[in-house]
Formats: structure tokens, sequence, C-alpha cells
């Protein structure tokens, strides 16, 4: 067993009847799934998630997807076409604490299970909507992925270059952004409710999620009058100097080293200043103060560059930050993959899954010291037989009656 884990109890006790899909519903389940509570995938019985990329009769061609998103949860394949497959997950909801559900705007009542119709059954069920745009929106009912809400929701517009056309940030915002925000309402929610005894409904939208991670971007505009713009690596503000992305050696595509002074640390720069060998620039009067240096940029940047051409990324960023200044290596996927202090402290873990053995991130917040214990992603329908008969008591007996009727 695992010392740099532990299977967090926060949530025992709380039942999640989880309804989503590929990622924004699906990772604010998973933290709960991680925080201890028991999540329950309801997956069609063919195909089960699209984040399986399960196609009939081929094999799954993604299937790292998947586990990303879906860890720490049971899977029951249940056909919600049949009556029987519906009565049997009302009946579920009916003992459920939370229900989450991502799908196209209108599906989840078109399946008879909306929140007119469950409230109805339960009225103290935590009820979950997460849909691409809001009700009221004029795009209401449009589709969204991550990128669409990034685009809708101003992301995209602040990054990249500024004399070059917009980028889609790498990182999934617009999806696992969403899951967090509507993850940590869940959980004041279920707060709420052990004084009231009243379920809530919650509902999010993508883009007013992204709008919500824009804050500074809006206080810029506030700032200047102008809408928030493209700055590249530089500071979203464009109020430090220097701040930005500097290359080191061996000058591959990532051997490069964030480093900022901060408007509100005047003694960054001299800090800086000193390490690099420059302190005559320190009360240089064309750099001695925060907006000189902003308009004198182009400078200062040569300044740094000269330095860190000098250094690998990372001997840049242990040296910066050990004088006290804000540095960081842009690390990639493998090698932070590869950086054995994570999986020490079980910020990384190995998914001892029936496919085969899978490392991925997992929860980051340490509870005590230690960070959730990273379980398997289930198989398609796995789970069913003893959430079934967790849930609703049903034995072996009907669970094999009810897949010769094709339920399950």
């Amino acid at each position: 067993m695992n010392e740099n884990c532990q299977d967090l109890n926060c949530l025992t006790g709380i039942r999640v009847v989880d309804f989503t899909q590929f990622e924004a519903g699906t990772s604010c389940t998973e933290a709960l799934a991680w925080l201890g509570a028991d999540v329950v995938k309801i997956e069609n019985p063919k195909t089960g998630d699209p984040g399986r990329r399960l196609r009939p009769g081929k094999p799954d061609d993604d299937p790292w997807y998947f586990h990303m998103f879906n860890a720490n949860k049971r899977s029951l394949a249940i056909n919600l076409k049949s009556p029987r497959g519906l009565e049997l997950v009302k009946e579920m909801l009916k003992k459920a604490d939370v229900t989450v559900e991502n799908m196209a705007p209108g599906t989840i009542e078109r399946l008879g299970l909306g929140y007119d119709e469950i409230t109805k059954i339960n009225p103290r069920i935590i009820f979950c909507q997460i849909q691409g745009f809001g009700t009221g929106s004029k795009y209401e009912t449009g589709l969204a992925f991550d990128m669409i809400a990034q685009a809708a929701g101003g992301t995209i517009s602040v990054t990249g270059e500024p004399d070059r056309p917009p980028v889609k940030p790498g990182p999934s915002f617009g999806d696992t952004g969403t899951g967090m925000l509507m993850a940590l309402t869940i959980l004041a929610a279920l707060h709420e409710r052990q004084r009231t005894g009243k379920g809530r409904r919650l509902q999010v939208a993508m883009q007013d999620a992204m709008i919500h991670y824009m804050r500074t971007c809006f206080a810029t505009q506030a700032r200047t009058g102008k809408a928030a713009p493209r700055r590249g690596g530089k500071s979203g503000g464009g109020n430090n100097s220097p701040s930005g992305l500097y290359q080191c050696r061996p000058f591959g595509s990532n051997d490069w080293v964030y480093i900022t002074t901060s408007r509100g640390n005047p003694e960054h720069w001299g800090r800086l200043m000193r390490l690099i060998g420059r302190e005559e620039l320190i009360d240089d009067p064309r750099f001695a103060t925060g907006a000189a240096r902003v308009e004198r940029e182009a400078e200062v940047d040569a300044i740094v560059t000269e330095w860190t051409r000098k250094h690998t990324k990372e001997e840049a960023m242990t040296l910066v930050s050990g004088v006290g200044v804000p540095a960081g290596a842009v690390f990639d996927t493998m090698e932070l993959q590869n950086d054995p202090t994570f999986e020490k402290r079980g910020i990384m873990q190995v998914m001892e899954h029936p496919n085969g053995p899978f490392k991925m991130p997992t929860w980051p917040v340490r509870v005590d010291g230690t960070t959730a214990r990273l379980k398997p992603s289930p198989l398609l329908g796995q789970h069913g037989a003893e959430v079934l008969n967790a849930w609703l008591g049903i034995g072996a007996d009907e669970v094999a009656a009810l897949k010769k009727e094709g339920v399950l």
C-alpha cells in the first residue's frame, strides 16, 4: 500500500448518480469520487460514455482519455430507453444525494430525468447541470466543447502574440475548469442541506465559467479603458518588466524559463540584476522604476536573455528563484511525468487498470499530508451487479434476468 496517498473519506456516504460524458461533467464527478463519494456512472450498454472512444465491433483507440476523467468511479451500463432500465435509475435517484449531467440541451428532460421529475421523487437531491451556454443566453441551445467555451468566454482573445491571430490555450480550462466550479458549489449545497434539509438545482455554463477565469483581464480593461490585449508570453496587465519567456540552452522548443519581477515588490529588479552581474543597472534612471522598464521592455528583455542563454532552463529557474525572484522553467508533459518527485508525493500515481498500468495526475490537494488514492477507471458496466445490489438490494438472479432482457 502506497504511503504517499490515502482513501479520502471526506464524502463517505454521499451517493452520486453520474450522467456526465467527455470532460466538463466527468471532471466534476471525478473530484467527488476522489474525495470519497460513491459515484456511479450511468452508461450506454453498447458504447458507454463517448469519451471511451468505443465503436461497435472495434477496439478502443484512446482508453487513456477515459482514464483521466473517470478514476475512482463505478460503472452501471443500463438501457435508459427501456422502461425497466429507466425505472431502476429513478429508484437510484430516490436514494442519491447528487446527480450531475452535461448532455446536449434538452436531452436529460427527454429521457424523463429532468429537474422537475426528479425533485418530485427526491426533494433533497442536489441536481446539477453543466451546459455550454447559460439559460437566457442567445446561444442557449448551442453545443459546446472546451475550445468553444474558451472562444466564447474570452480566454482565446487574450492568448497569443499581439500581432498574430489568437491561440487556444493548451489546457482544457473550458471543460475541467467548469467542472471544478460545479464541484465546489456541490460541496456548499451539501453543507447547506444539513441545515435546511432541502436540495438545490445547480447550473453552470461553460461560457460563464470562462468569464469567471478572466477576472484579471477585466481588471486590465478597467484600468486601460480598452479590451484586454494579447501579450504573448508577457504579463497580462502589461505593467511588469521584465516579465516573460526567456530562451535557455540547448535551445530546444521548450528550453525557456519564465521570469517576472512584480510591480508590488521593487526589490525583485535589484535581486535579478545582482544575480546576472549587472548591478550598475539597478539605479540606472533608464531602468530604475517599473514604468521606465516597461517603456524599455525590449532592452530589458535583451539584457535578461543574454544571461538565460548561458544556462539550461532548470539552472535558470533554480538560480533566479534562489535569490527571491519568481521563475518557472517550461516543462513539457514528458518531463513532468518522468520527474520522480511527483510520484513520490502522490501527485502522479499509477492506475492498476485491468488493461494495463497507467500513470496519471491525481487530486492535487493534500489532506493531512497525503493526497487521494487513485483507483482504476471502470470497465463499461463493470460494477452493475454490485451497484444494483448495494443501492437497490437487487440480487444475482434478477441481475441475470435484466441482462437477458437487454436492460443491462
